[in-house]
């Protein structure tokens, strides 16, 4: 991986800008946005992706896009639902991102951490039809 100091020609920061989409990589995005929506947090869905590497001009080569941006509480959430044995990809532009962008909050939400969300919502939902 280049480093982004090695010239000062390459951008450092965010690399791109979109608007919010409701077409959602994953159906567990959709699920996690609803939960986000549901306790009162405003949400953007990638809004930024994140240079990791450059080329010998400056370009940027490879990026990382975290799934949701909380501008209230300015931090980004990566949701992975992959198993924990394929997650070793993934894990590693977290690691490149931490590296390069130690100012950035960033949260990322494992599998079991979506799956007790899940769960914990349906018992409350079911608590609140049965009663």
């Amino acid at each position: 991986m280049t480093s982004p100091l090695s010239s000062d020609n390459r951008r450092r920061h965010p690399s791109s800008i979109t608007t919010q989409s409701s077409n959602f990589a994953h159906p567990s995005e959709k699920t996690f946005a609803s939960f986000l929506s549901l306790y009162g947090h405003k949400w953007e869905y990638e809004p930024i992706e994140f240079a990791l590497a450059w080329n010998e001009n400056g370009q940027p080569t490879r990026g990382f896009r975290p799934d949701f941006y909380l501008p209230k509480l300015n931090i980004f959430i990566e949701l992975t639902v992959l198993e924990q044995r394929l997650v070793t990809k993934k894990n590693a532009k977290i690691r490149a991102f931490r590296a390069l962008y130690p100012e950035v909050e960033l949260v990322v939400v494992y599998q079991k951490d979506f799956n007790d969300i899940v769960l914990k919502h349906s018992n409350v939902t079911s608590e609140v039809r049965a009663a």
